[in-house]
């Protein structure tokens, strides 16, 4: 289900203070980095993937399949940084970026 516009600027807000925790560099989608992603997403809901990709293409396409992988919503892209959200199976009020920032 997509994220409503006000989902979106919440996250955004949210996402703004956030450093990357997943690196995609020139060796694309490893098995460890769609395992790493896979531990981020249920631990935080809402991260920040760093691509070291140069092609805007290929660098769109990648954003696309880590979603599609992962069952996430793209919120924001700016540059080499994509922000991503995807709701955790059981959150953890400590370690969800989105749950430690509510307003």
């Amino acid at each position: 289900m997509p994220l409503a516009q006000d989902q979106k600027k919440r996250f955004r807000q949210i996402g703004h203070h956030l450093k990357p925790v997943v690196m995609v560099a020139e060796k694309g989608l490893t098995k460890n980095v769609l395992n790493e992603l896979e531990r981020a997403l249920e631990d935080h809901e809402l991260i920040k993937i760093k691509l070291a990709i140069l092609d805007r293409e290929a660098k769109r396409t990648t954003i696309d399949t880590i979603c599609k992988h992962a069952g996430a919503e793209i919120v924001q892209t700016i540059g080499k940084t994509a922000l991503i959200y995807r709701a955790a199976k059981k959150p953890n009020p400590k370690l969800s970026n989105v749950l430690r920032n509510h307003s």
